[in-house]
């Protein structure tokens, strides 16, 4: 059942103050603990999720490039003699920017790790330092050709829509982004999520969040200036050339079996839902005596995995096949989404449906959460 390794590495040397993930600020970290703890979670799960070797492992965090490279390459042997790697397996690790990470990426490809996704998320001094980013442009694009030069390929995140960015800023930044030669990009715009310092921020009046119309233009300007570089956008926010997309994310979008351990991790086990404990020392206790990490251990019903399987699909260029969901959980097609409102969103350009195949277009991505909220069935949501 396990098509892909997800591992979670929680630590940072800073917390962003837009950053909502599960990551934590540690003077100190005893990676041998750490190397024993995620191996025995892993080996939990292999117990429970074998029968595939695995396709994709995709180091996450946290800031995963903190990572002793010694450490990494034992998490890999270890998954390996678990499960078994595919002949091309995508071997991803999210790094920062910085000069001493990027000092560790000739270990971390020996290691394996054969893509490493950068956080770079602006290419402006200015806006680094208000999104609280420690790197500077130029450490950041040193980086980016050390990256290069070491692993098979390379993707870096943009943050846009950022307060007061004018389409003439972001046509610059992102022509700039284009010109170094990386097969992908990850592209999001500045959400404020709730319980960061952002979100305090907005609160007390300290900025504005960009207005919903400009950035709904950025968002067009986006999709035009990544197509017509030969990177499209094959989700939401995430930009490829043709067979350079994110197997492991796919995994997810596609709704497809994964593990994952680590701090905070989910995983999706033959139509269980997995959590591990978030807090760091919560996750090392939990092992200790349980000999894994799990904190909840949930089996779906049929209508919380459809409807799970067309949120994440709908996210894709590619859309979805009713059908095969239909088969797939034995839900009738007419319970699965709402087929007048369909029409009237096809109508209106937000869709195009035909040939079995559902899909969001270009004008409806921008608003995807609602559209989703609209044309999913009430009664499959509430199921």
């Amino acid at each position: 059942m396990a098509r892909a390794l997800y591992i979670h590495w929680p630590f940072c040397l800073k917390k962003c103050p837009y950053c909502d993930f599960n990551s934590h600020v540690r003077s100190t970290v005893d990676h041998a603990r750490w190397e024993a703890a995620l191996i025995a979670d892993m080996r939990h799960e292999a117990a429970l999720a074998g029968g595939e070797t695995l396709k994709s492992i995709f180091f996450g965090g946290g800031t995963p490039s903190l990572m002793p490279p010694e450490l990494v390459g034992s998490l890999l042997g270890e998954a390996e003699r678990l499960w078994g790697f595919e002949p091309d397996i995508e071997i991803t690790l999210e790094a920062n920017p910085s000069s001493v990470e990027a000092a560790k990426f000739a270990g971390l490809a020996d290691a394996g790790i054969n893509r490493v996704s950068l956080g770079l998320q602006s290419l402006r001094d200015d806006q680094l330092s208000f999104l609280g980013r420690l790197h500077s442009v130029d450490e950041g694009i040193r980086a980016l050709e050390v990256a290069q030069r070491h692993f098979t390929r390379t993707s870096f995140d943009l943050i846009y829509a950022r307060p007061k960015q004018t389409a003439e800023d972001w046509a610059d930044e992102l022509s700039r982004a284009l010109s170094f030669g990386t097969d992908h990009l990850s592209l999001y715009q500045l959400t404020i999520e709730p319980n960061t310092r952002f979100a305090t921020d907005v609160r007390i009046g300290a900025f504005a969040p960009l207005d919903d119309d400009p950035s709904a233009d950025l968002f067009e300007l986006t999709r035009e200036m990544t197509a017509a570089a030969g990177i499209p956008a094959y989700e939401v926010s995430n930009h490829a050339r043709p067979g350079q997309e994110s197997r492991h994310n796919l995994t997810y979008w596609r709704y497809q079996d994964y593990c994952g351990i680590g701090p905070g991790a989910h995983g999706r086990r033959g139509g269980t839902a997995t959590l591990r404990h978030k807090k760091p020392e919560n996750y090392l206790q939990s092992v200790g005596i349980h000999e894994n990490g799990l904190k909840e251990e949930r089996k779906l019903t049929d209508s919380e995995s459809a409807s799970e399987a067309l949120l994440m699909g709908l996210r894709l260029a590619e859309g979805i096949s009713l059908a095969e969901i239909s088969t797939r959980f034995g839900i009738a097609v007419a319970d699965l989404v709402d087929a007048g409102k369909i029409a009237t969103f096809r109508d209106l350009g937000f869709l195009s449906a035909g040939e079995d195949r559902l899909r969001v277009t270009c004008k409806g991505m921008p608003v995807l959460d609602a559209l989703l909220g609209e044309i999913v069935s009430a009664e499959l949501v509430e199921a």
